[in-house]
């Protein structure tokens, strides 16, 4: 396992660097959060990272893709962390092209160059509690002569408010699981915005009885492996992510230790601080090495799906703790200034917070990583 990017992904990892410093700065999401956008991220921003191709660069070429694999989301996903930056690059792109890709029909994987180019944005509707349990499904869908008929609920669905088409998970009246393509227009279905303490963009979809027709179906009773599998990467960014912004963080602190003063001395001098930094530092090392280790594992070993299971919760489990122990140190460290508004570190801390639980929270992935372990998985 390399736990460098080769250079490829060391190109990905500078063009990504200079770009959200021009474009995407820490006091752009300020003013996103100030402004109260509902998008939660910034247009622009999201077309440029489409010209830069970062949205095709796991799809295949033959769906408008450049077939880079899927490791190159590790550069830009820990830059996005870096940078603060909000974009659906996870709901529309990692989630919802990921499960077009695998289980759509022709007509249905049509649909993903529009996807890579920005003509369409979709989310992927899950959850139906207040924390991460994806084998919980009780929206029902019925299934009629006109189609089928949606009834139910899903919460904390990720870039929900202005995507054209939801990716809804439910349950056939067979018990099966099934994935429906919704269209944002569709009668019976309301959308409720959710303020999130990190300003993204989250709500929870009630289905009234929405009627969908029988070609919005994209699979039912053979999806438990795909949506495990787009899971999985889904985790895997977030991890990267949150390495991105524990290292932000880090580094912001060990800033401040070098130039605060007091007793007439950096406060970085005393022997206790550099202990506790040095510990921020291993644990950075450590939750790096997991992420690679998961990031190497989907993109080689994919057939593996207890490894792939294994490693991805653990490196999403590792980014937890780490970016735990670092945000928390980090407001420790910096006394009252991190707490302020005006201080970045809060923006960070608030980010950090809402990804630790999205997707799965540290108790969630620990279990997992013990049953895949197990051969369970």
């Amino acid at each position: 396992m390399s736990l460098v990017y080769n250079e490829d992904q060391l190109q990905l990892l500078d063009s990504a660097r200079d770009f959200l410093a021009a474009r995407s700065p820490v006091a752009a999401q300020r003013a996103l959060r100030d402004e109260k956008s509902p998008l939660g991220y910034d247009p622009k921003v999201w077309e440029g990272m489409i010209e830069l191709g970062w949205s095709a660069v796991a799809l295949p070429e033959e769906h408008g893709g450049l077939n880079f694999g899927f490791a190159g989301f590790a550069p830009l996903f820990e830059q996005i962390g870096r940078h603060l930056t909000a974009s659906p690059m996870l709901s529309s792109i990692v989630l919802c092209a990921g499960l077009i890709e695998q289980l759509g029909s022709a007509d249905q994987k049509a649909l993903l160059p529009a996807l890579i180019c920005g003509e369409k944005r979709f989310a992927l509707a899950l959850e139906e509690c207040a924390r991460h349990q994806p084998e919980t499904c009780s929206l029902i869908a019925r299934k009629t002569s006109e189609g089928y008929r949606l009834s139910g609920r899903k919460v904390w669905v990720a870039d929900a408010q202005g995507a054209d088409s939801w990716l809804v998970v439910a349950r056939s009246e067979a018990g099966q699981r099934a994935i429906f393509i919704v269209p944002a227009d569709t009668q019976g279905v309301s959308v409720s915005p959710r303020q999130m303490i990190d300003a993204r963009n989250m709500a929870e979809l009630t289905f009234e009885d929405a009627l969908v027709e029988a070609s919005a179906l994209l699979a039912c009773g053979n999806t438990e492996n795909a949506l495990e599998r787009v899971l999985e990467q889904g985790r895997t960014c977030l991890a990267a992510e949150l390495l991105g912004l524990s290292e932000t963080l880090f580094e912001m602190t060990i800033d401040y230790l070098k130039t605060r003063v007091q007793f007439d001395a950096a406060i970085g001098s005393f022997q206790a601080l550099q202990h506790r930094a040095a510990r921020l530092y291993i644990e950075l090392q450590l939750a790096r090495s997991a992420v690679m280790g998961a990031f190497e594992c989907l993109e080689r070993t994919a057939d593996n799906a207890a490894e792939c299971a294994r490693l991805s919760s653990l490196a999403k489990w590792k980014a937890n703790q780490a970016a735990q122990l670092i945000s928390n140190e980090a407001v420790q460290m910096h006394g009252g200034i991190g707490v302020t508004d005006e201080y970045d570190l809060g923006l960070y801390l608030k980010r950090i917070r809402l990804a630790q639980a999205q997707l799965g929270h540290s108790e969630f992935l620990a279990r997992r990583y013990a049953e895949a372990s197990q051969g369970n998985s």
